[in-house]
């Protein structure tokens, strides 16, 4: 049983097949990629009746315009299954944003860091807000963008600068974005294991030492380093 041809063509693709198509002479594939050479639109027409396949316009902007005879089911699927793999690897660029205050322990300071870096590391850009409130807002700009420049500083990545350091509603801010052709870095990844290190037993000597480390830290805190 002949196949009946179809000559409509699809909206989801505005792909013309068989009768569908314009041109009065195409440049014909066969369904392996053979070239059958340039038809007649009713001698590339009856080959595809021949295979019991379909006639699909693929290339409607070449002279003359090319068609392939294939299944225009399989066809459709190909198409589908190409663009969704295309979507699938291109990347969406996206702006992240941190925040970080006065008085922000160095263990969350280096957690933040590290989350910058893996960003940075995706392709994102990256805002960073030194997020000011009560006396903190009065203090010298000197002062609050040094704050803002150390943390950076500590960020585990190569990046510059996207958007210069500059005053904002909230505090102090700056939008970073990684250099091409970076390479990633493991500072951080070095800080959590003497962190671990640390947490193994300690002789009740060291702990009465360590206590008072702890203490001289939490001063510094209070004193609104960073």
């Amino acid at each position: 049983m002949q196949k009946p041809h179809r000559s409509y063509s699809g909206k989801d693709t505005r792909t013309r097949i068989n009768h569908a198509i314009r041109a009065s002479e195409l440049r014909v594939i066969g369904p392996d990629g053979e070239n059958i050479g340039t038809l007649s639109l009713t001698a590339a027409l009856k080959e595809a009746e021949k295979r019991k396949l379909d006639l699909i316009e693929i290339s409607p902007n070449a002279k003359p315009p090319v068609a392939k005879i294939t299944d225009f089911g399989q066809y459709r699927y190909e198409t589908k299954r190409k663009a969704s793999e295309a979507k699938a690897k291109a990347h969406v660029t996206e702006t992240k944003s941190v925040q970080v205050k006065i008085g922000t322990g160095e263990h969350d300071q280096q957690l933040k860091a590290k989350r910058i870096a893996e960003w940075l590391e995706e392709g994102h850009r990256v805002k960073v807000d030194l997020f000011l409130w009560g006396r903190y807002k009065y203090m010298e700009a000197s002062f609050l963008k040094e704050r803002l420049d150390r943390f950076l500083k500590i960020i585990p990545a190569e990046y510059k600068l996207a958007d210069p350091m500059k005053k904002s509603p909230k505090g102090w801010t700056a939008t970073i974005e990684r250099l091409p052709g970076a390479k990633k870095q493991k500072a951080v990844v070095v800080i959590e294991e003497e962190v671990v290190k640390k947490k193994k037993k300690v002789k009740p000597d060291e702990k009465a030492e360590n206590k008072s480390k702890k203490k001289s830290l939490d001063d510094l805190l209070e004193t609104g380093m960073v």
